[in-house]
């Protein structure tokens, strides 16, 4: 897929303020600090589409980027150890939620997950609570190219076999860097893919 076109479009506060159900949508999800908004810049070959920050948290809406008139990319609040009320971050969590269960024109969740660490509690909650509500998701394995190429492959075997203690069958699985913008064109094939799958079933 090339990208043609890449435009902000609006930042939503919660599900009754996104954009009408109309064309498909492709939401980011991931921790705090997992490199959400870098990944989305280098996928759309823009520096400063998805604004990036020091500060673990700052994504607090739904952040829709129309791609190529086509379909929306969606960034989603950030998960995690952002620094904010418990009583807040319970409310992001059910505002996802509802997100993910109730747009009709999300084909798939991109779960970024970085590299350098194991399997955490929050990224394995939400894979599960996808999964038993039968919604399609992928793993994303972001900043690549911190590790050396054997711990690398080292790490990602041992993340695949934590998750093959309670899983029958892993999700598809992409290696990004947005550095090296590794993994890019794997991303957009895939979306390309999915949204081929669905024109041909509308007809």
């Amino acid at each position: 897929m090339i990208i043609q076109k890449a435009e902000f479009v609006k930042s939503a506060p919660d599900i009754s303020r996104c954009p009408p159900e109309t064309i498909p949508e492709y939401a980011f999800i991931g921790r705090s600090n997992v490199g959400k908004s870098s990944l989305i810049n280098m996928l759309v070959n823009c520096k400063n589409m998805a604004k990036t920050s020091v500060t673990p948290g700052k994504t607090r809406l739904f952040n829709y980027f129309l791609i190529n008139d086509t379909w929306y990319l969606v960034d989603l609040p950030g998960l995690g150890y952002a620094k904010i009320s418990k009583n807040k971050r319970e409310e992001w969590k059910e505002s996802i939620g509802k997100f993910l269960l109730n747009r009709k024109t999300l084909l798939c969740s991109f779960l970024l997950v970085d590299c350098r660490h194991e399997v955490q509690a929050v990224d394995e909650e939400i894979m599960e609570w996808m999964a038993e509500k039968g919604l399609p998701f992928v793993i994303v394995f972001t900043k690549t190219d911190k590790l050396p190429k054997t711990s690398l492959n080292a790490t990602i075997q041992s993340y695949k076999n934590k998750l093959l203690e309670t899983w029958e069958e892993l999700p598809k699985i992409f290696l990004t860097s947005s550095e090296k913008k590794q993994g890019r064109e794997e991303l957009l094939s895939f979306i390309e893919e999915t949204n081929l799958i669905l024109s041909s079933y509308k007809k």
